[in-house]
């Protein structure tokens, strides 16, 4: 007797990205309980996930925003630019809206917070693959805001430059997810004068972790797109 059937939908392809281990499983587990989706493979920074994405060809990314060697700024930007079909979903802490505005401008389909419920970032994966943008409510909300108040010109201007040339240019690198080793020897200078560098960045612009100096530099056009 012949199959009358027609062949079964091909599960989504996904990607996971982040530089934490745990996180990965739990999105793993989690999506294990979709049959429509399939987790082909994990990185844990930008550079991976650029690698894996030419060897694994996913349908959609998952990926962390704040990692070393690479952030997911750069890699979606690309990942983007060598495979333009694969949609990729930001999965992110940070709801600052001009860091989004960044993540879209680089390519990316959707944003999402960690603190989601595991029905919405299911929900999301599903939207970007059909070839929908999806952005977490909350944060449309305040990108909306954001528009209002630039229309009315209400937004406050930004205080003058406060870093000198070449903090700006240790800035960058540092937001680019160099280590201080790393960033001395580009710049060929004692590892001692970035760390001076560093904490004077810290201190001239009142910030305190990797994360607020990266999310500053987006504001600041510090990190390029190409």
């Amino acid at each position: 007797m012949n199959d009358t059937r027609g062949p079964e939908t091909a599960p989504i392809r996904v990607l996971l990205v982040d530089d934490h281990t745990i996180l990965r499983e739990g999105v793993c587990s989690l999506l294990a309980g979709e049959p429509d989706m399939a987790v082909v493979g994990e990185a844990r920074d930008g550079l991976e996930a650029v690698e894996q994405v030419d060897q694994l060809e996913p349908d959609v990314v998952v990926m962390d925003m704040v990692m070393p060697r690479m952030n997911g700024l750069e890699a979606t930007a690309q990942i983007k630019k060598r495979h333009p079909d694969v949609r990729i979903l930001i999965l992110s802490m940070y709801d600052d809206d001009e860091y989004v505005q960044q993540i879209f401008q680089a390519g990316a389909a959707g944003y999402v917070l960690k603190r989601v419920a595991a029905a919405d970032l299911v929900r999301a994966i599903r939207e970007v693959h059909g070839g929908s943008s999806f952005l977490y409510p909350p944060i449309a909300a305040k990108l909306i805001e954001d528009y209002v108040r630039r229309v009315r010109g209400t937004e406050a201007k930004d205080a003058d430059e406060p870093l000198t040339t070449r903090e700006r240019e240790v800035l960058k690198l540092i937001a680019e997810g160099n280590t201080n080793h790393q960033i001395a020897e580009q710049l060929t200078v004692s590892k001692k004068t970035i760390e001076s560098h560093r904490a004077n960045i810290m201190r001239k612009l009142d910030l305190h972790d990797v994360t607020e100096l990266v999310k500053y530099a987006l504001r600041k056009g510090l990190i390029k797109l190409d």
